[in-house]
């Protein structure tokens, strides 16, 4: 198929360059450019999908930008692969074609698979300008996977959803595939685009538990190992049911009304007023929780008062409201302040946030 062979890469303005398809919530692309473009002044991008996806090409290999990202992870970059192929939607059509891409894909990503791997493919569109009811490109990468899988199963890989040896992404857009392969230790996604999607369960308090299930993903977190959990700005529960469910004790502290459900629980303890004006005993907790829709810089002076009542080591996980125009302003007078008290351990924008980041911290 000699389209794979002649469409392999856009033309390389770098001697070292790699291309790489970056992912951010809805309105946030223009910050992962600048946080990479603060890393590497010579960045060039694209944006594919207004807000969201773009293509740029960093001045360094793919080695190094790996390297980079797990040195200093991004707070904005949702996920991130690299392009190693770009190709017509119609350019696979038989498993011979999914054959020679997945040939071609391997050479240029210079990774070693070895029989009895695990991979995933992950596929993504973007959306059309135009809503129609016509499905077909979508319906036609979905094709490529199938096929691609079929070589896999012929060599003895086997398709996984979770946790996978490597993942193959195919991102449609205009027409155009994007299409790249990367270990799952680099791109560390077990969801097309780092969509992290969880199930509404019946009964569920808030949609805000969606963000702290995500966190306990993310930063590789377990709550059922912690005692004693303090709950700041904590109403309507969300955040409190899911501790309640991993086995801790919950303080919660809100002037606002807790869900009725959660007041009957035995390991629940609530103050009905604001945290300032609540003292607790040192070292009470292990863990510390807040997540409240209020100014970023009295949030943090808040929780920063409340430090005495966390052991040492005890973790933090606190969301920041990026509520004015200068977020990354914002963000680095917040790391500021907490730095005073604690290792932020990593500061990220999850999927479930939508105008905020999430702070993962331990305690000096």
């Amino acid at each position: 198929m000699s389209v794979i062979s002649n469409e392999i890469h856009p033309t390389r303005n770098y001697e070292l360059g790699s291309h790489w398809i970056v992912t951010a919530n809805h309105g946030y692309i223009p910050y992962a450019q600048e946080e990479l473009r603060r890393k590497y002044s010579q960045l060039k991008s694209t944006i594919l999908v207004s807000g969201e996806v773009a293509f740029m090409e960093l001045p360094e290999s793919e080695g190094a930008v790996w390297d980079l990202l797990r040195r200093e992870p991004a707070i904005f970059i949702r996920d991130v692969y690299p392009a190693h192929i770009i190709l017509p939607v119609d350019a696979v059509v038989s498993e011979e074609d999914a054959e020679q891409l997945w040939e071609a894909l391997l050479e240029r990503s210079g990774l070693s698979i070895q029989a009895e791997s695990t991979g995933a493919v992950h596929v993504r569109t973007s959306p059309k300008k135009v809503k129609t009811e016509d499905t077909s490109d979508k319906e036609v990468v979905f094709q490529w996977r199938s096929a691609i899988q079929s070589v896999w199963s012929k060599q003895n890989i086997t398709a996984a959803v979770q946790q996978p040896d490597f993942i193959l992404t195919l991102f449609e857009h205009e027409q155009q595939v994007y299409a790249g392969l990367a270990t799952f230790a680099n791109q560390q996604s077990d969801w097309p685009g780092g969509a992290i999607r969880f199930r509404r369960e019946d009964g569920q308090i808030s949609r805000a538990k969606f963000k702290l299930l995500e966190a306990e993903r993310v930063f590789g977190l377990d709550f059922s190992a912690y005692r004693n959990g303090l709950d700041v700005g904590a109403a309507p529960g969300g955040w409190s049911s899911l501790l309640l469910e991993r086995g801790i004790h919950v303080t919660a502290v809100d002037p606002a009304k807790m869900h009725p459900t959660l007041m009957e629980h035995p390991n629940f303890t609530y103050y009905g007023r604001n945290a300032a004006e609540v003292v607790f005993e040192p070292n009470e907790f292990d863990l510390i929780v807040c997540d409240m829709s209020w100014s970023p810089k009295h949030t943090a002076q808040l929780v920063i008062q409340l430090l005495d009542s966390l052991v040492y080591g005890g973790t933090l996980i606190v969301t920041v409201k990026l509520m004015h125009k200068k977020p990354l302003q914002t963000i680095r007078d917040c790391m500021e302040m907490f730095e005073k008290h604690a290792t932020i351990v990593r500061a990220k924008q999850l999927f479930h946030n939508r105008d905020e980041i999430t702070l993962y911290m331990l305690k000096n």
